[in-house]
């Protein structure tokens, strides 16, 4: 049953992407296949959690092989109020290629999910909710958005897309209808993108005003590569950051809109003198950024925000930071539960552990004073295996 409504779904998206005026898509004229190849979308793991208005929501990947199509992306929402998590999915649509996940910040729990194309697909099928996840209102995205968690952000009415191939759409009413924003080399060849020889763009997101925010991987040191939109173009508006790695290559690994404004997270180095920092802004202009923390060669596996200004990233070494906002210090959570894949900051200070077992999804709540992992929840999600083949 799954597979018929997913089949049926991206039939009707891919009659709907024909019919541009009918559906809300961008002109012909704007579609990915026309647009240059360089200075393309990076790529990173699309693991992760958010939390708006006392809501929080995490993406994981569950069920089996990737090879042999047997992984599905799911969502999980942790309602105002409530202790425990529960499925969210949106119905009717593949989810392989992995979601994209963006709270509105200027709404009460309003959330937009992506998907990524795969299989057939080329382009990504929205799905948007008021915040209880039980009613989601279709949209379509005419072009591929990017494998980067923060590929899509949503203020109000405008959302920004930031695609596979570099480009940066824009939408002003939510969703229904996008136009581009920023060319694929927009940034890379504006003056300030030259000056941080911007190498891929990593990220997108929306100021409390609503200017649009893009973030890159920069290959000269000295800029931390986030760049603000203007009718001059694009103009670099990150925190500086001094030290010993101000030799080195940047990259922002996360840029996400918030209540309170805009959280980031930079790694600065590479190797075994990578660093990582959080960074703060409420207007998008003057930024806090954090204490450094080195990574010893780590790799970033998956990271997200919280209330507060919180954010945390897993490591490849199997350690797990949070920072509480600005102003904060770098802590090391205890060893995390076997088959962690997001963790959640939640109002409170508390964190929650989401570990994945094929279709099992075990929730460890970080109970204090002995600072342990306790077992909260278990949900069973069917998953369908074979269904997208």
């Amino acid at each position: 049953m799954i597979a018929s409504l997913r089949r049926a779904a991206l039939v009707g998206l891919s009659a709907c992407a024909l019919i541009a005026a009918g559906c809300g898509s961008r002109p012909s004229q704007t579609s990915a296949t026309s647009r240059p190849s360089q200075a393309a979308a990076a790529t990173s793991p699309l693991a992760t959690s958010l939390t708006e208005a006392d809501r929080a929501w995490a993406v994981v990947v569950m069920g089996g092989s990737a090879s042999q199509e047997n992984d599905f992306w799911q969502l999980f929402a942790l309602p105002r109020g409530s202790s425990l998590w529960s499925l969210a999915t949106p119905p009717a649509v593949a989810d392989n290629g992995g979601l994209v996940a963006a709270a509105d910040a200027g709404s009460d729990g309003r959330l937009a999910v992506a998907f990524r194309p795969s299989q057939d697909l080329t382009f990504s099928p929205l799905a948007s909710t008021t915040g209880n996840a039980l009613a989601w209102t279709p949209g379509l995205l005419d072009a591929s958005i990017a494998a980067v968690p923060d590929a899509l952000a949503s203020r109000g009415p405008t959302m920004l897309a930031l695609l596979t191939d570099g480009a940066i759409d824009q939408s002003a009413t939510s969703g229904a209808t996008w136009t581009t924003l920023a060319s694929p080399d927009a940034i890379a060849s504006s003056p300030a993108g030259a000056r941080c020889q911007a190498t891929a763009l990593t990220a997108v997101s929306l100021t409390a005003s609503g200017t649009p925010l893009a973030a890159a991987a920069c290959a000269r040191a000295g800029s931390s590569g986030i760049f603000a939109y203007s009718r001059a173009g694009w103009q670099a508006a990150g925190p500086a950051i001094s030290g010993p790695l101000t030799s080195q290559p940047t990259r922002v690994l996360r840029l996400t809109s918030t209540s309170a404004g805009n959280t980031a997270v930079l790694a600065a180095g590479t190797g075994r003198q990578a660093r990582l920092y959080a960074a703060w802004t409420a207007a998008g202009s003057r930024w806090s950024l954090s204490p450094a923390f080195p990574v010893g060669g780590a790799q970033v596996r998956a990271s997200g925000t919280g209330a507060g200004g919180l954010a945390w990233v897993m490591l490849s070494d199997g350690h797990a930071l949070t920072i509480s906002g600005p102003g904060g210090s770098w802590r090391v959570l205890p060893a995390l539960p076997a088959g962690t894949a997001a963790l959640a900051g939640l109002p409170g200070g508390r964190i929650d552990a989401l570990a994945v077992a094929g279709g099992k999804l075990t929730v460890y709540r970080l109970a204090s004073p002995r600072a342990i992992w306790a077992k909260t929840q278990v949900i069973k999600v069917p998953i369908q295996y074979g269904s997208s083949s």
